[in-house]
Order: structure tokens, then C-alpha cells, then sequence
């Protein structure tokens, strides 16, 4: 059987000389005796919890800003599943691991299987260079970390950030996603991708 949670976590977020309090979602995606990780945040025990007895697949980085990479390591080393990014992050998750901790590199157009729905690995940089979503096209989800929120675009205005390419992956990647598609979100509550469509822009 599919299952889709969310466990919510807090910590903080740095990035410019700048550090925010912050909550972020932790998806949990795939069936009763397996499960990925998509974005491991601030808390490796709390999330190793909500995995329970299944096996931990992967641990799926939407991107490497520090708030949703920090737990990442820990939940590896607890468990032993692998950590998948996208390269062209590698100079963010280099603020906050440098060379001691290895991931594997993911590629647009990647499946990655979950031990229950497949996740499509969808390029969308704009937030951070190396940002993805991921599509699970039985479900009629998409994981879109701080690429689209309830409400628009992710935020731009830091390093390593561009607007205009933030929109060109959504109107390319994600407005071409059916209208009823739910867009499970890195930060705040779930939307549609027919909900945000008039946001982008």
C-alpha cells in the first residue's frame, strides 16, 4: 500500500550572514515495509522515528540549503541509506558538510524507486542551482521542496538564487503538470497546481 506523511520539524536557516527560525515538512513517501526521505531537516531522530521499522530507501534532497540538508547526515549514519542531491548544489552543501560527507548526484528525468509510488526526478532550478522536484505521477503529487509554494514562486532573493529562472522551471516543469496535481510543499501547507498557476509570475 502507498503511504504519503508528513512530519513537520523546526530549527533554523542560514545562508548571506542571515539565520531565520524556520518549520519544514519532511515527506515521507512509499509503503508499509519501505520508505525515502525527501528533505531530512533538523531532526535525525525525530524523522528516524516517523520511518519506524520500514527500511529507509533514500534520503531525497529537494536542495542543499542548510535547513533542509542538516539532518541528512545523521539519518544516513543511523540507518545507512544513501543521500541523493543534485551536483550543481554542491557549492551550498559544501557550506554545510564540506568534503566529509558523500551524496549521490540525481539527474533530471532520474526515477527513484520509494518501495511504493516511483518519484520522477524533475530539474527546477531558480531557488538553488541544483533545486528538484519530485513527480509521483500515481499519486497525482508533486514534492516541490521551496520551488512552489501555496501562494507562488519560492523565495529569490539570496545567493545562488534567480527569478527568472525560478518561473521558467515552473511554467516548463510544473504548469505542464495536470491542473489537480497536489504540490506537497517544503515549507507551510499543501496547494494545487491549478491553485498557483495566476501566481507565477
Amino acid at each position: 500500500m502507498s503511504t504519503v506523511s508528513r512530519l513537520i520539524t523546526s530549527g533554523t536557516f542560514s545562508l548571506d550572514g542571515g539565520t531565520w527560525e524556520v518549520d519544514n515538512n519532511v515527506w515521507l513517501v512509499g509503503s508499509d515495509e519501505e520508505v525515502v526521505v525527501i528533505d531530512a531537516a533538523h531532526d535525525a531522530a525525530a524523522i528516524a522515528e516517523a520511518v519506524g521499522p520500514r527500511r529507509l530507501r533514500a534520503i531525497v534532497c529537494t536542495h542543499a540549503h542548510n535547513d533542509h540538508i542538516n539532518a541528512a547526515a545523521e539519518l544516513s549514519e543511523r540507518t545507512g541509506a544513501p543521500i541523493l542531491l543534485h551536483p550543481a548544489d554542491q557549492v551550498l552543501w559544501e557550506m554545510e558538510y564540506g568534503d566529509a560527507v558523500p551524496y549521490q548526484p540525481l539527474e533530471d528525468g532520474q526515477v527513484i524507486e520509494t518501495g511504493g509510488p516511483e518519484l520522477r526526478v524533475l530539474h527546477t532550478p531558480g531557488h538553488a542551482p541544483g533545486a528538484v522536484c519530485l513527480y509521483a505521477p500515481e499519486l497525482g503529487v508533486v514534492f516541490t521542496g521551496d520551488t512552489l509554494f501555496q501562494g507562488g514562486p519560492g523565495a529569490t532573493g539570496r545567493s545562488f538564487s534567480s527569478h527568472d529562472t525560478i518561473v521558467e522551471s515552473i511554467r516548463q516543469r510544473l504548469l505542464t503538470l495536470p491542473e489537480d496535481t497536489v504540490v506537497n510543499t517544503g515549507h507551510g501547507e499543501s496547494t494545487t497546481i491549478g491553485a498557483e498557476a495566476p501566481n507565477v509570475k
